[in-house]
């Protein structure tokens, strides 16, 4: 079986639940995943996966790279392709593998030219990005409803956890919040100062320090930015590769962040998350289940493309107050599932 989902590092993290649930149900089948080199880390070596095949951005517009990953996939002989993505590029990855079996969504989500090159699709009946993935394994017998557990299979390498144990040092049995101040679009940006006094405030109500994480030059900036108005609150990470991030979210004990690949990342790894929300619907694609909470107060107008452009006035509705109540919330509720949870016995 192949799935294919090939950018969008966050979409591909909220689609590993398909992989996970194929393995549990096929133990011996043979799955892949077709995906662009962007969002690869997190499929490379998935203890659900027999193989990544991973695709060079913009290939399905080269007819040279096309028929070239035609001759990869075919000797494959999938019985079943997921086009995951409800895009030309991901359901041509499917029709070209040749399985009889190639499953798409119906309507909106369905875009492009995949209801052409699908040739079973399902109505998406789920908002979530997640649970709609999961109704596409409909055609083979699995049903799946919104609220159904789901695995994430994200299992840093050792080299990870090390390296973020080193930084962590003596603090590392302490618990922390992150904070992750970037976005990819900048309708998806909080305010930085506001940040700064959200760890403040987590530091002075529950005794919370905050780590601030970052990728590439502006959102360090950013992230220094937060630092300097937390007033002692937060530290700066060190520059992490997503493994180590990874490592580092798994050890948290709360994630505030916008929309973006590191939220979805923290709820893989069970870092308890509050996802800050104005350009996108967390019905959508939000933090999935509980006990996570998706903050939207104002929602920007548009497509898409309008309100991937537009400015973040929709986000700075969202108050510090409003943001720290809803971590407040989590907290909590986190708090009490730990105490009802009895400790397993040993031996």
């Amino acid at each position: 079986m192949l799935i294919s989902r090939l950018s969008a590092i966050g979409d591909t993290i909220l689609t590993l639940p398909v992989a996970c649930r194929l393995r549990e149900r096929f133990p011996d089948a043979y799955l892949a995943w077709l995906v662009e080199e962007k969002s690869a880390a997190f499929v490379r070596d998935h203890p659900a996966l027999d193989e990544v095949i991973v695709a060079r951005r913009g290939w399905f517009t080269k007819p040279r790279e096309i028929a070239e990953l035609r001759r990869r996939l075919r000797p494959l002989r999938f019985d079943a392709a997921l086009d995951c993505q409800g895009l030309t590029k991901s359901a041509l990855g499917g029709w070209l593998s040749g399985a009889p079996l190639r499953a798409g969504f119906r309507g909106q989500p369905g875009g492009e030219l995949s209801p052409w090159l699908n040739n079973t699709l399902i109505p998406a009946t789920s908002p979530h990005v997640t649970d709609r993935s999961l109704e596409l394994l409909q055609p083979l017998g699995l049903a799946h409803a919104p609220g159904d557990g789901v695995a994430w299979g994200i299992r840093p390498p050792a080299s990870a956890e090390e390296a973020i144990a080193a930084w962590l040092g003596d603090t590392g049995d302490r618990p922390f919040a992150v904070i992750n101040p970037g976005a990819t679009w900048p309708s998806k940006l909080w305010s930085m100062p506001r940040f700064g006094e959200l760890a403040q405030r987590l530091r002075d109500r529950f005794q919370l320090p905050t780590v601030v994480v970052w990728g590439g030059r502006q959102e360090e900036a950013w992230a220094a930015e937060i630092v300097a108005a937390s007033d002692g609150a937060a530290r700066l990470s060190p520059p992490t590769t997503l493994h180590e991030l990874a490592a580092l979210l798994g050890s948290a004990r709360l994630m505030v962040s916008s929309d973006t690949g590191p939220m979805h990342l923290a709820v893989a790894m069970r870092a308890p998350t509050v996802g800050l929300h104005g350009a996108t619907r967390p019905c959508d694609c939000g933090p999935y289940g509980p006990p996570h909470v998706g903050l939207l107060k104002q929602l920007q107008t548009g497509g898409r493309r309008e309100r991937r452009k537009a400015d973040n006035t929709a986000m700075l509705s969202l108050t510090v107050e409003d943001v720290f109540d809803a971590c407040s919330d989590v907290l909590g509720r986190t708090a009490e599932r730990a105490v009802e949870t009895p400790p397993a016995k040993a031996g």
